[in-house]
């Protein structure tokens, strides 16, 4: 199942997609999700001064001014598709220092942008090459620039729930550095081990200083404000392609709650007696059962004809958790999904040790490790296909809607299809990760429109999943500073599900159901308003999105949203 009218790109806008990601790799900022993240050029460091905001400001206008003299058909060919997904990488960027405006409000953010930087580099495993080391002090001296940017950007404007998240954590977090370097030691030649150490020294001081200023700061801190209605529909009808108002989106939330409620009940009804499997007894042996699952899950797609297995495609496997990434745990997923220059590496995902004190995620893949291969392991054969594509375009990330669609998508096809017949027990975690998606929809959605505070927010997931609490607080202040992220998951399902459905209609006979999964991984990163436009030649989506931009932003009205 392809794109009967794949022809090659037009020359001119391929160029443009090109300038875009080119200067995409050096502005983006560094986030803890981990299917944006993008391979840096050598050298880089974060800019976030006032003259680099500036400065993004005026690149990103000359590409939106480059795309908008674009002459294309918009005939709903494959240039047509890559155009629009360009307009929504440039939407983001605009949501991003206009509307969200993180550098401006959130004192987490320049945690992300020193010390995340640094813990990515981590994250590829050993060995530890001396080009590898230098990108690491290259960091680490940033800090002190990136720092001061901090104090100038968010003097007088930083949100109270904000800092009181970023100083949860700011506190330690150069200790953390001093202990993630110590532990990295060993694995260092001599000369790298001094630089690294003497930038790290160096680089701690920093986030020490950051965070006296920070406690000071806090004490004129206002609420954090909402980025509102207006801001939220700019966001879904330009970034995120979603046809569907707020109360669209709300409604569908609360069924799917409902629907995972109900599920999750009767799987209680129908194994009463099931209890927990034995933990394995240490993160070696984890790592084992999950590559064993691992192959077990390829051969279920394969014998149950459901997603082709490339030999080409690489493995996803579970590591134990280095001592060097445990201090800096709190900085976002830690694993690492390649890139498109790594096709040849395995997908690897960091687990800590098992025990009874593990966060909700980690007790459920430690208890059965096919519970995150079906989730983090569609993300990296999801990635790793789309990295493949022929057309520059369809290979990163544009929101997070078509991928966690997937990934949550993969979940429930599997668990239909039997995979879990024979483990009770993960079949109510995949329903009560269900319960767990359904109330991320209410909490991103509220928060957006200020209906919501953060504690609100983290106090309903804490209740209603259940949560730990410090899990939950740590998702809800997440969804403050990326809106729309947290229902990418339900309403991307429910996204995917409406296509299978249209396509299985519109097919000659029966549905391949493997061609279908096959082209949908590959195009996993487009928008699902887009790929009923690829797939079924169906515009019914992107007229809609035309109209709500009329009633809910004015004629004419189209990316960004003002100042927050």
């Amino acid at each position: 199942m392809t794109d009967a009218r794949d022809a090659p790109p037009d020359a001119v806008l391929a160029g443009l997609v090109a300038s875009f990601w080119d200067w995409r790799r050096v502005q983006a900022p560094r986030t803890r999700d981990d299917i944006p993240r993008l391979d840096r050029p050598a050298g880089w460091r974060p800019a976030w001064s006032p003259q680099d905001v500036e400065l993004h400001r005026l690149q990103l206008a000359e590409l939106e001014g480059r795309l908008a003299r674009l002459e294309l058909p918009g005939n709903g060919g494959p240039d047509d598709i890559d155009a629009r997904l360009l307009g929504s990488a440039l939407a983001r960027v605009r949501f991003e220092l206009d509307v969200v405006a993180s550098w401006q409000h959130d004192p987490s953010f320049y945690l992300d942008q020193t010390l995340g930087t640094v813990f990515d580099l981590l994250l590829p495993p050993p060995p530890f090459a001396q080009h590898r080391c230098a990108e690491i002090v290259v960091r680490l001296e940033s800090f002190r620039a990136t720092l001061v940017a901090a104090r100038e950007n968010l003097a007088g404007r930083v949100a109270d729930e904000l800092a009181r998240t970023a100083l949860a954590v700011s506190g330690g977090a150069g200790g953390n550095l001093v202990d993630a370097i110590r532990a990295l030691m060993p694995l260092l030649d001599r000369s790298s081990a001094t630089a690294i150490s003497d930038a790290a020294s160096g680089a701690a001081r920093e986030l020490d200083g950051y965070h006296r200023w920070l406690e000071a700061e806090s004490r004129r801190s206002t609420p954090a404000v909402a980025v509102g209605r207006r801001a939220f529909c700019h966001y879904l009808y330009d970034v995120a392609l979603l046809p569907f108002t707020p109360e669209e989106i709300l409604a569908a939330a609360h069924q799917e709650w409902d629907r995972a409620v109900a599920f999750e009940l009767f799987e209680l009804h129908r194994s009463p007696a099931a209890t927990w499997p034995d933990l394995p007894r240490s993160a070696e042996e984890q790592s084992e059962r999950e590559q064993e699952a691992e192959l077990e899950v390829r051969a279920f797609y394969e014998s149950h004809d459901l997603l082709s297995q490339p030999a080409s495609l690489r493995h996803y496997l579970n590591r134990p958790r280095p001592d060097y990434l445990a201090p800096l745990r709190w900085l976002g997923v830690a694993d690492d999904l390649t890139g498109p220059d790594r096709l040849a590496e395995d997908g690897l995902s960091y687990v800590p040790p098992p025990g009874p004190e593990l966060s909700y995620f980690y007790r459920a893949n430690a208890a059965d490790p096919r519970a995150g291969i079906v989730h983090e392991g569609a993300h990296y054969q999801q990635l790793a296909l789309g990295w493949t594509h022929e057309r520059l375009a369809r290979r990163f990330f544009y929101d997070s809607c078509p991928n966690e669609g997937i990934a949550f998508y993969n979940e429930e096809m599997l668990l239909q299809a039997g995979l879990f017949d024979d483990a009770p027990i993960t079949r109510r975690i995949v329903y009560n990760f269900m319960r767990l998606r359904a109330l991320r929809v209410e909490v991103d959605v509220r928060l957006a429109l200020g209906e919501l505070s953060v504690a609100g927010a983290a106090s309903i997931l804490a209740a209603r999943v259940p949560l730990e609490r410090a899990t939950a607080e740590e998702e809800a202040a997440f969804f403050v500073g990326s809106p729309g992220q947290g229902l990418s998951y339900t309403v991307g399902k429910l996204q995917l599900l409406r296509l299978l459905a249209d396509a299985r209609l519109a097919a000659t006979g029966e549905l391949d159901v493997r061609a279908f999964h096959d082209w949908l991984w590959r195009n996993g990163n487009v928008p699902f308003s887009l790929l009923r436009l690829a797939l079924l030649g169906d515009r019914s989506d992107l007229e809609r999105l035309d109209e709500l931009r009329l009633v809910e932003l004015g004629a004419g009205e189209r990316e960004g949203g003002g100042a927050r």
